[in-house]
């Protein structure tokens, strides 16, 4: 099956959308996107030039994903957060040839208002709160809030915070999924 494509959403030519995918109301695809299979798309959604979201990725209504942005596989945007793509922005200064590249890695999910600046790594299943600001890269499995983003802990791939209590082991409360917490990095165990 193609994708849906609700009629008030705009899709300039030169993008790739895949199967299963739907848009909503009022949304922009430029040109030269590259949209996997089973996306959702929500209302109000500006998606740039050369942007890339992975498979099974949920865009939440009104966000804006810029140029430089890459989304993989499962990747969760929340309502009204922003991505940006240039450090130092200036109306009188064109600067579209320093779009620094925002990669958030596969099972990621960014909160309500959150925004991303730019030239930065969210890592695979970590979790940025609602309204926090990322100015540095976030690790794998790490939960992070506020403005600036701090780390207040990790969580799961289900997105339940990991308690260590002291160890170097945590379980996941949902899934029964295990994690080893070692030099300051999660690892989900594969038994």
């Amino acid at each position: 099956m193609k994708y849906f494509a609700h009629e008030s959403a705009v899709i300039d030519c030169g993008s790739y959308i895949g199967s299963d995918t739907k848009i909503w109301h009022f949304s922009h695809i430029m040109s030269s996107c590259t949209i996997g299979k089973m996306c959702n798309i929500g209302q109000n959604v500006m998606i740039a030039s050369g942007v890339v979201l992975g498979e099974n990725v949920k865009v939440q209504n009104n966000v804006s994903i810029y140029t430089g942005v890459i989304c993989e596989d499962d990747v969760f945007l929340g309502p009204s957060m922003v991505f940006t793509n240039v450090i130092n922005p200036r109306s009188a200064i064109i600067r579209k040839g320093k779009y620094q590249k925002t990669v958030v890695r596969k099972g990621a999910s960014i909160g309500a208002n959150a925004t991303i600046i730019c030239g930065n790594e969210i890592g695979k299943y970590a979790l940025v709160g609602a309204g926090a600001v990322v100015t540095k890269p976030v690790k794998d499995y790490a939960l992070v809030i506020g403005n600036p983003s701090k780390q207040v802990g990790w969580v799961s791939e289900y997105g339940h915070k990991l308690n260590f209590n002291g160890t170097d082991e945590a379980i996941c409360p949902e899934s029964g999924q295990q994690y080893l917490l070692k030099n300051d990095k999660v690892y989900r165990l594969k038994l």
